[in-house]
């Protein structure tokens, strides 16, 4: 069930030294080109990048936070036309965590990088320095990376107690269900 992958899943930086098997690499495509999107457009483009080289310099893309796909045997970079539809950062953002759902049904751990409005240095934005990278056409954005793989890191689920239940409402901003709702 969908509410025991979110009680389990976790955001895993450190991965074994082992490919993804093909099979699970072309589910995790498809579940991500049958991610919802508005009115269907479908905006997002996905880069999938297997080569250590490559993933080295996708590592070095922000000063904080993309450091530790250097170890990650597959990234997934998540990008999208702005052209064809003016809600791409949420269609896109919706694709990355469909992406990071599957791996975590497929047994593999992930974890989002931002480069949506994030630099890479004083010159050049992430999303910039990943599309050199990657060689995007003009006019495609990228949103984000998925480092993916085997996990080398064990983490339980977040326990309920840490849900920040206090910013949920009921009927109105600020009202708390009664007992009986």
């Amino acid at each position: 069930m969908l509410i025991e992958l979110l009680r389990e899943r976790r955001s895993i930086r450190k991965f074994e030294d082992r490919p993804v098997e093909r099979e699970k690499l072309d589910v995790l495509i498809e579940a991500a080109l049958r991610a919802p999107s508005s009115m269907g457009r479908a905006p997002w483009r996905f880069v999938v990048v297997t080569e250590p080289e490559t993933i080295e310099k996708l590592a070095t893309a922000k000063p904080h936070g993309a450091g530790f796909l250097k170890g990650a045997p597959l990234v997934v970079a998540v990008c999208a036309d702005p052209q064809e539809a003016d809600v791409w950062v949420e269609d896109a953002s919706i694709a990355t965590l469909v992406l990071h759902l599957e791996a975590h049904d497929l047994g593999l751990g992930s974890c989002w990088v931002q480069t949506r409005l994030r630099d890479h240095d004083e010159r050049q934005t992430a999303g910039e320095y990943v599309a050199g990278v990657l060689d995007l056409p003009s006019g495609l954005t990228v949103e984000a990376m998925v480092g993916i793989g085997y996990a080398a890191e064990a983490k339980p689920g977040h326990p309920v107690s840490s849900l920040p239940y206090d910013k949920v409402s009921f009927y109105q901003h600020g009202k708390r269900r009664d007992a009986g709702a």
